[in-house]
């Protein structure tokens, strides 16, 4: 039996505690932010602000209880990327060293343009110098993933042993994990198909069809693949679980909150109004935008896509004169 802890209580958090919990063999811990909500979700038996109509076991320890870490094998961090550094500095002290971190978040960090695992490493860094941390993406909606529906994800660590090691703690009948050594590729395929999950639901917002999201999922591959390989990824892994899969889905799922938000700016409302209608929940492509615009440039990398995103989410531009001018680039060579 291992002790695992999920540090952060949304959708995403509570459908990996009860993808494990259905799994058994494991002593689980939800950990909120906020003892007020953990006392929510105890109370009423299910998680009704993120993820309603799913009953939590018993089993299932839900807290705000900081001290809980102490206890943990596994730590799983779904902390959005925004209050990632916050939290952790929050927590830190109770971490301990022969713990394994597992980051689920899909995101990079603002200024520093840092995925997450290094979000995680810098933060613990001084105190706890032997934590291995990994990462887990794929195409894997919450909700599904709660109404254990068969999923399979990509769990990455620099020790692929160590990555054998979580994909036979989490792994059911359910919920399938394959390895990869490729941390900074799983992380980036995850984070940056959100700023194309965006643009996608743009053309639909303004009434294009198939065609357009085609291309858009084709060509937005194609400049998440250049950044990653440029940060140090592998470009098979980009055409994986945590790259094309987690694109695919994302772009054409009616479930994404990153697609949800391009439609609704395609249709011409605003964007805090948008954000504000999500109730709490976070599109996290909006902020990984201007990010990943941040780190493509520090590398070099051109991301056509991403820059017209930014246009379109900071400064109000016309999504419609985005795709016009997307459409009228110098013609270049696919590859």
């Amino acid at each position: 039996m291992s002790r695992i802890v999920i540090l952060g209580s949304g959708a995403w958090g509570t459908a990996i505690a009860l993808s494990l919990d259905r799994r058994g063999g494991h002593q689980i811990t939800l950990w909120s932010h906020s003892p007020e909500e953990a006392r929510q979700i105890n109370d009423t038996g299910e998680n009704t602000l993120f993820l309603p109509g799913f009953p939590i076991p018993k089993s299932i320890c839900v807290t705000g209880d900081n001290q809980t870490l102490a206890d943990a094998e596994i730590v799983i961090s779904v902390i959005p990327s925004e209050f990632l550094r916050p939290t952790l500095a929050r927590l830190k002290h109770h971490f301990h060293d022969g713990q394994v971190v597992v980051s689920a978040t899909k995101g990079v960090e603002n200024n520093s343009f840092l995925r997450m695992t290094e979000v995680v490493t810098e933060s613990l860094s001084q105190t706890y110098r032997t934590l291995p941390i990994g990462a887990l993406s794929g195409p894997s909606f919450a909700l599904e993933v709660a109404q254990a529906q068969p999923t399979a994800i990509t769990v990455a660590f620099h020790d692929l042993a160590i990555a054998g090691r979580i994909q036979q703690e989490f792994s059911s009948e359910t919920l399938r994990l394959y390895t990869s050594m490729d941390v900074i590729g799983v992380e980036l395929g995850g984070a940056l198909k959100n700023v194309i999950a965006i643009a996608a639901g743009i053309a639909a917002g303004v009434g294009l069809g198939h065609n357009s999201t085609a291309a858009l999922m084709t060509r937005g591959i194609a400049e998440i693949t250049r950044l990653a390989v440029a940060c140090g990824g592998r470009r098979e892994t980009l055409g994986g679980l945590s790259g094309i899969g987690d694109l695919v889905l994302t772009c054409t799922g009616s479930l994404s909150r990153n697609r949800t938000v391009g439609q609704a700016l395609g249709q011409g409302r605003k964007l805090p109004e948008i954000l504000e209608s999500l109730g709490g929940k976070v599109a996290e492509g909006v902020r990984t935008t201007r990010a990943a615009l941040g780190l493509a440039r520090r590398h070099g990398i051109e991301m056509p896509i991403t820059e017209q995103m930014e246009l379109i989410l900071n400064e109000g531009k016309d999504p419609r004169e985005a795709i016009r001018e997307l459409m009228l680039r110098p013609g270049k060579g696919e590859h």
